[in-house]
Formats: C-alpha cells, structure tokens, sequence
C-alpha cells in the first residue's frame, strides 16, 4: 500500500546507495559522447553552506539530464587544501593542545596538518550526497594529492624557464594574522568607522608648521617625506624646506608633486613608502628611503623608535595620545573610509615591501581574454563580459608566494653564495647549481629550499586538467593522456562571479598555454544567496539555514527546487524557507497525482473525450519541452524548472487529470488508463534532474523494474513537432472553463448545480468537438449554439461570445451594480494608459517593449469593456 504522503526520509538514502552500487555516477572514455564538469573544489576546510547548495544543485541537474542523454556523464568531485584557510585551523587546534607552530619542524606541522585533514576534510563532500550529487566519486581529487602537486611544480617551472616567473620586492597585500601575502582578490573592502588624525609637523628652523590629516598616526615614524603640489599657493613658501617627524624628530624633506590633490583634506600629504602603495611608488620617483616599522605579525619593530613590540591598532591609540600630549595633535575627527580585510583571517590588510615570487600575466592574459570576446568561452550571463574585460586588460604581475607550510613547496633552491635555481627536484637542483656556479663540491645538503609554498590558485587553476591526468601537457597523443584527451576540454563550469578572475580566467589561462585549448566551453556563473531583506547569508549574521536541516525538514528535492525556484544565473537568490515548503509541497503534489492514477479501477475499452484530452496534452508536454529545451541551451535552469513546474501542476494535475478523471466509484478505460502512464513517465523523466529521489521512487512504483531499469539513466525526453491549433482551441476551452467557474464562485452557485451555456462564436474553433469536455469539467449539460447575444451573464474568449443563463440564482440589480462599477474602474484605466500612450516624451523615450505592454494594456482593457457592456445589455 502507498503511502498516504511522500516520505523522502524513507527513500533518499536508499536510492543513492542503489545508484553508487549500480555504479550510475561512474564514467570511463567510450564511444560515446562526453559532457563533463568539474566541481569547484570547495575548501577542506569547508561545511556545507547555501552557496555550496545552490552551486551543486545546478550541476547535478546538469550532469544528470546529459546522463538521460546518452552522453558519458563525468563530474569529477574534489576539494582545494586552501593554504591560509587550513593552516589557520591546525594552528588553532595546537595551541588548544598547548603546542605553538613556531616550536614546530616543518615535516612535524605537516604530519599535524595531514591528520587533521584526514579527519575533517571530507566532511564538505559527504554533505553533498544528502543532496543527492551524482558526482564519479571514484574520481575525487584533492588539490595536494601528490600527482597534483606534482603538475603545479612542472608549471612553475615551465612558466619559470620561459621567463614568466621571477623573484623580487614589490609592494604586497600582507595578511598580519596568517603572516602572509595574499592577492588583490582575497582582500575584501569594507566601509569602516575611523578617526581622522589632524598632526602638526613643525618646519625645520623656523616656527611654523604643516598639517597633516591621517587615519594612520602609528605610521609617522615611517614618513620620510611630506609632499604638497607644486601650483598650490598655500605652500609655496615651503618649497626646498624641510619639516621634522613628530615624536622621533626625525628631519624629512618636503617634495612637490602633482599626484596631491590641492582641495582634499589639508593639501599635505604624508609619504610613507613601506606602508602604502601610492606612496611607495612616489618614494621611488623621488628616490625617497624606504622605512618599514612593522613586523609580519603587525607590531611595530625597533626602526618605530617608540612602542616597539606594540600591535598596530594598541599603537594608534598611545600614539594620539602621545601627540596629544606633545602638542602636537590640532583635532579628531570622525571619519568613514574603505578599509581592505583578509578573505580567509578577516585580518586589516597591511600593504608591506615584500620580496616574493610573481607571475608575469601579460602574455597569459591575452588568449584569455581573446577567447571569451570571441565566443569560444562563453560567458552566462553576458553581463559579466564587460568586468572580465577590465580586469584582464588591467591585470597585473600575480603574486605567486605564500609565507605558509600548507602547500606546494616553491621549487627553488638556494646555495650558500645566495644564489638560486628553479627545478623540479633536489637532485636536478644540484646538478644546475654545480652548473651556474661552477663548484662542482657542492653536495644537496648545501642546498635550502624556499621556504614559502605557492598560491593555491597556482594549483587550482591546473583543476580542470590535472583532475584527469596532470603528468603530461600539451601531448594530446600519449596513452597515458587517455582521459585527458576524451573528457577534455569539459563542459560547463558553475561557479560565482567573484572568483570570476583569479579562478576561471587563470584556467582559460592555463587551459591555453598547457593545452593549446579552452578548460571549459559555458561558465554559469551564479549569484550570492541572499536572506529575504537581501542581506548576504552568513554564519555570522546568524540569517543562513543550515543545509542538512533544510534537507531533513523539506527533504533534498523539496531543498533543490526551492533553491532553484528563483535563482537565475548571474542574480541574486533572495532565499526564503517558503520555497522550500513550496518544493516538498510540489513533491507531495506529484505523488497525490500518482496515488489518484494509481487508484482508478481500470475496464477494457476507450473513451472520444479522453482522446480528445491525451491528444491535447501530448501536444502541450512537446510544446513545454521544446521551451524547457530553449532554457538548458540557454542555461536558464530556473526558468526550465518554471516550465516543468506548470506543465506539472498546472497542465498535468489540475487540467488533464481532471479532463480524464471517471466518475465517483467508476471504472477508467485501459486505452486513457496507458496512455496516462505513459504521460506520467515522460513526466517523471523530465523532474528527474530537479528531483532524482523522488522520481526514481514513483519509476519504480508504477511497474516492476529489472535492477539497472532506473529511471537516472532513461532516456531523455525528446521533442517532436506538436499542433498549435490544437493548443489554441484547448487554451479557449479552459477559458470558458475557468470563466463559468469564476461565475459560480462570484454568486456562490453551487459546482454541482448544473448552468445552461450558450455560445456565439465568430472565430474557426469546433466549439462542438469539444461539448463533453466543456459539460463535465463546468457543469454544463445544456450548450447552445446560437446567433444572436442571449440572456444571462456574459463573457468573451478571444472574438467569441459566450452567455451562462444563471436563472434564478441572479440578482439582476445586484450584477448590474457590481458590472457598472467594474466598467467605471475600467474605463479609468484605459483613459490613463491612453494619457501615457499619447506623452510624445513618454514614446520617444521609452524602451519598445514598455511601449508594447503598454498597447497590450489597452487592448486589454478595450475587450474587457465591450465584454462588460454586452454583459450590461443582457440583464433583464
């Protein structure tokens, strides 16, 4: 016996384990034609948040329709070791155990760090089954597997022989909490409240001073310069003179540049050349010293002179005070500005002179960027282009190095001259230090390698590559590139537009110069999933569910709907726990449908007006799905789930079940009886990638199945051409349908109290073809077909008149008041959308589908008026 209700407690565990025994997920190059995705690795660091959700639930809708296919279906699954991320989280589980990092060997953290991901590392990916992820799992990747590791060594030193890595002091985003660089798109800005600082810097030798304005007194000590412009009329008696640093009395020149803006804050500007970029970079045009008075932890070391061994913001305080003191502190002043923040450690960023390895992006960009603008690359939404372009025509050197143990160590090796190679193992080191230095004494103990590990968007940007075999680029012949060569170039990337940049344009980059080809062919890119009042989903805004929660109380085809329900590619999710109850509402839907089919006692034989309806509706789920078609071409997955929800709810559940539906106790034909089941197993075919649970439970509770006869690997719908007519006269059937319905509601008539119809039609629909339809589903034994209008309340289908004689259930005065007052709203609205319509301003300025909608609303209105005035004349 059938449940009452859909339990997906009692099926989603049972069916995943089936699918993972009938190795379902598992792909092997074949004949056949792949579709492949790789996942984003998420972080090992990393639980399941609705981002993860959302981002997965696409793919799996993706990978699973191309497996109904008939395409090798590969979606490779993983996970990043996420250098800063990972290495923040063993250190603080050390010092719960009392151990600090810096009392640690290298090879001791690591084996820490290993054990640790061992245990928690997984966890991300065991989360992503309960979703119902049909990802290849025997093909799970981690980003420091050691075949990983190796492909990200062999590209540092491909990239380092052709001239494209070097070593050297620039200006980096320093992360004080991590100890480490990280890149311009790691660090995140935010508006903060500050204090602006209004300091006095006497001139040298005379008694007079400048003012400074800063949000940053803890860094005074490292001015070496004071810079004015040099048409600013306030400061030309300052020229060639000198003023002397607050405090430590240090004497710094004044320089004159065009780079000060005269109207904003003093006019004098304070330079200090280790501490910000814009100012390291007049440092070097003024040949100007370079002081760095901070330590990599952010407190201030012995070149401050006062606080050393201070933390920054402790600093900023005692130095107001200070000043203060001194008198040499005018004012205070509140002040909001941007400030930039670490991604991984939340830290305030310090820009910091760092010697580091780079990358040089100018040649690697450009095929990247070739290949989006001409469309091989394609971008969903295209809105995007415009930012891709910017920043990859803007790029700069990427730094490379991280100050970390977690990761790929950086392959260089140091003599004891100071001097370096690049190479890929201790062994090929020696051999070209003892070439380029010429001392052939030298042993691999001389040896020391760098000690910072790379990037791990070094590593992540070989994914889609090294994922299938990171050994050999470019050899598109070799045997051991038989996966690489079958499943690549992959499909469709799914991923979020703020790591647009530093993760899918530096594949595109790698793709092209490792491969000579393209990682990727579409890139969705999703939007953030945002609370109801629009406020990003996070952990410490306490406004995002927890996934597993979700999946418990709505079960994960009710989660996957709701998440999809409104969630076009490129825009923001505003999520609500709603569309989650309106997923399982929809499974529960589809299951009540099953269980009434399921119910009917079937009889030999057939039935005119069910052919009438199968024959409609066949015609109308090829319509739909020549639409939901257009939509996954299109990667509108939201939108081809709108179109399956209608055809299902509206079309299927509350139209053709309701057309085929026998008499209270009475038997169903067989012919409407197969024909319906056939239906509902195109159907549930085309909810499979949405909801493959559910699904799969009702494929194999309408017949019995052989063990592989699962419907994750039927095949596909497919449309065929289908008859319009035939729509068009159905779509005026249901309008006379629902208009008789909404008559009865309107004068509470009774739906079993039977109403006369009367039809005048003037269009070609064979209004008669259609009688028994029309009588069962509006109660309406009685249909004439006359000429002329007749009595009773009028309505109007397209050109056609139609008249219901409600007899004596009609208040004649009543029905004439309430269509009097509908005509006066009426004609209201047509006078002010005419009043629009003829604004010359309005016309010549709006966009031509506003104007469109516009001249739909008169229409609209125009028909409805007549409707109600013909309505008016036949009341009696």
């Amino acid at each position: 016996m059938i449940s009452k209700t859909y339990n997906p407690r009692e099926t989603e565990d049972k069916w995943y384990s089936y699918w993972l025994e009938q190795k379902f997920f598992r792909s092997v190059p074949d004949e056949r034609e792949p579709y492949t995705v790789v996942i984003p690795p998420p972080n090992v660091t990393g639980v399941l948040h609705m981002g993860h959700m959302l981002n997965n639930t696409i793919q799996d809708v993706l990978v699973r329709r191309a497996r109904m296919q008939g395409k090798n279906a590969c979606w490779v699954p993983g996970t990043d070791h996420a250098s800063i991320a990972t290495e923040a989280k063993v250190v603080a589980m050390l010092k719960e155990k009392g151990i600090a990092k810096r009392d640690l060997s290298r090879e001791e953290f690591l084996k820490y760090a290993w054990e640790w991901k061992e245990k928690y590392g997984g966890i991300i990916l065991e989360q992503l089954k309960k979703l119902g992820a049909s990802c290849d799992w025997d093909r799970t990747r981690f980003t420091m597997d050691p075949a990983l590791s190796e492909a990200v060594i062999d590209t540092f030193v491909h990239l380092y022989k052709k001239g494209w890595v070097y070593r050297g002091v620039r200006m980096v985003n320093w992360d004080p909490q991590g100890k480490t660089a990280v890149s311009d798109e790691e660090v995140i800005r935010k508006e903060v409240n500050q204090k602006l600082y209004y300091i006095k810097y006497k001139v040298s030798g005379e008694d007079d001073y400048v003012m400074i304005a800063t949000t940053r007194p803890e860094t005074i000590m490292a001015d070496t310069a004071v810079c004015i412009h040099p048409d600013d009329e306030r400061f030309l008696h300052l020229h060639g003179k000198k003023v002397i640093v607050p405090l430590i009395n240090r004497e710094i020149p004044i320089i004159m540049d065009e780079y000060v803006t005269m109207e904003f804050g003093t006019g004098c500007l304070k330079v200090t050349p280790a501490h910000d970029l814009n100012d390291y970079e007049l440092g070097v045009k003024h040949k100007l010293p370079v002081i760095d008075i901070l330590n990599d932890d952010g407190t201030l070391n012995e070149k401050a002179e006062v606080l050393i061994g201070e933390d920054r913001f402790i600093a900023r305080k005692k130095i107001a005070k200070l000043l203060e003191e001194a008198g040499q502190l005018d004012k205070v002043e509140d002040y909001k500005s941007q400030v930039g923040f670490s991604e991984r450690t939340d830290a305030v960023i310090e820009p910091k002179l760092s010697l580091q390895w780079f990358c040089k992006m100018s040649e690697l960009s450009k095929p990247a960027l070739d290949v989006v603008l001409n469309g091989e690359v394609r971008l969903v939404p295209d809105k995007f282009m415009n930012t891709y372009r910017h920043w990859m025509e803007n790029v700069k050197d990427w730094c490379i190095s991280r100050q970390l143990w977690w990761g790929q160590r950086i392959p260089a090796w140091y003599t004891p001259s100071g001097d370096f190679v690049v190479a890929k193992t201790a062994e090929e080191a020696l051999v070209q230090a003892k070439a380029q230095s010429g001392n052939q004494q030298l042993t691999i103990n001389d040896l020391n390698q760098d000690e910072d590990v790379v990037d791990t968007w070094f590593s992540s940007w070989l994914w889609p590559i090294s994922v299938f075999d990171p050994t050999v680029f470019g050899n598109t012949q070799s045997e051991v590139n038989a996966d690489l060569n079958y499943y690549y170039p992959t499909n469709d990337l799914v991923t979020a537009p703020e790591i647009l940049f530093f993760w899918v344009a530096r594949m595109i980059m790698a793709g092209k110069e490792f491969r000579g080809e393209i990682p990727f062919k579409n890139v969705y890119l999703t939007g953030i999933v945002r609370d109801k009042i629009g406020r990003k989903m996070s952990k410490s805004l306490g406004n995002s569910p927890d996934p597993l929660d979700l999946i418990e109380q709505y079960g994960a085809d009710g989660v996957r709907v709701g998440m999809l329900f409104s969630s076009p590619a490129g825009n923001d999710l505003m999520f609500d726990e709603g569309y989650c109850e309106q997923g399982r509402n929809f499974a529960n839907k589809i299951w009540n449908a099953f269980r009434l089919i399921q119910g009917w006692e079937v009889k030999a034989g057939g039935n005119d007006t069910n052919e009438i309806a199968i024959a409609w509706f066949e015609n109308k789920f090829n319509a739909a799905l020549t639409e939901i078609e257009e939509h996954y071409n299109g990667l509108r997955l939201s939108d081809a789930l709108m179109s399956t929800y209608k055809l299902v709810w509206d079309d299927f559940c509350a139209w053709y079940l309701e057309m085929i539906k026998p008499t209270f106790g009475e038997p169903i034909d067989r012919q409407t009886y197969e024909a319906t089941i056939t239906i509902f197993e195109r159907l549930l075919k085309l909810l499979h990638p949405f909801m493959p649970f559910l699904t799969e439970e009702l494929w194999h509770e309408l017949t019995e199945r052989t063990e592989k006869d699962c419907i994750i690997v039927a095949p596909f719908p497919k449309s065929v051409p289908f008859d319009a007519k035939c729509l068009k006269e159905m779509d005026a059937v249901l309008s006379i349908i629902s208009n008789v319905r909404n008559i009865r509601n309107s004068k509470q008539i009774s739906p079993k109290e039977a109403l006369p119809l009367a039809i005048k039609s003037n269009a070609d629909i064979h209004y008669q073809a259609y009688t028994n339809l029309i009588s069962k589903l509006a109660n309406t034994p009685e249909i004439a077909f006359v000429n002329d209008k007749t009595t009773g309340v009028g309505f109007m289908v397209g050109t056609d008149e139609f008249f219901v004689d409600l007899g004596s259930n009609i208040d004649v005065d009543a029905e004439r008041e309430r269509i009097t007052k509908e005509l006066d709203y009426l004609k209201g609205f047509l006078k002010s959308v005419d009043a629009k319509l003829s604004n010359e301003r309005f016309v010549s300025n709006a966009k031509p589908e506003i104007i469109q909608n516009e001249r739909n609303k008169k229409a609209d209105a125009e028909s409805k008026i007549k409707a109600l005035e013909d309505s008016l004349a036949t009341l009696v």
